[in-house]
């Protein structure tokens, strides 16, 4: 079982389509800039290359660790990590193979991708972001809004993933 790198691209695009309407003025942006100690006139000192470009290598990383968080294969295929496993006709290739065969399609969908995209973001991004911003003196707003936009992407980058690769 391979990465699909096209999904995984596919997927790296998410918080760059999910963070221009969630920080634009029509969501959080106004809210998010007060509650970051941020104004337009910082906004504009960025490099937008290196932000965006970022941000998407940032987003590709995400979706390669979500790819074993919501396809459960892949849980399969590491607890057969054995060197014999990259042997073709192996006792463990052959064995993986037929696994994949029968059960190679079982909870792959977007929906349950996005389940664990939900998941994700309550389990791993609120305790990651509510500790730095709780250390940084940050409110439960800023919290919220930063939570609220990693666990939409993970849900749709969860669902795709899922359902695609």
């Amino acid at each position: 079982m391979e990465l699909n790198w096209f999904v995984i691209l596919g997927a790296g695009f998410i918080p760059l389509i999910i963070g221009s309407v969630w920080y634009s003025p029509a969501l959080f942006a106004n809210a998010w800039m007060k509650e970051a100690g941020l104004n337009q006139e910082d906004l504009k000192k960025s490099n937008l290359i290196k932000v965006f470009g970022l941000t998407l290598v940032f987003g590709m990383m995400l979706a390669v660790a979500l790819t074993s968080i919501v396809i459960h294969q892949m849980g399969a295929m590491a607890s057969l990590s054995v060197p014999e496993f990259y042997q073709e006709g192996s006792e463990v290739s052959l064995f993986f193979k037929d696994y994949l065969a029968k059960y190679g399609q079982n909870f792959r969908s977007f929906k349950h991708g996005a389940l664990h995209g939900t998941i994700t973001g309550i389990f791993i991004f609120l305790p990651v972001i509510g500790v730095n911003a709780l250390f940084e003196r940050r409110s439960w707003k800023y919290i919220l809004i930063n939570v609220g936009f990693w666990t939409f992407c993970s849900i749709f980058m969860g669902g795709i993933i899922c359902a695609f690769a």
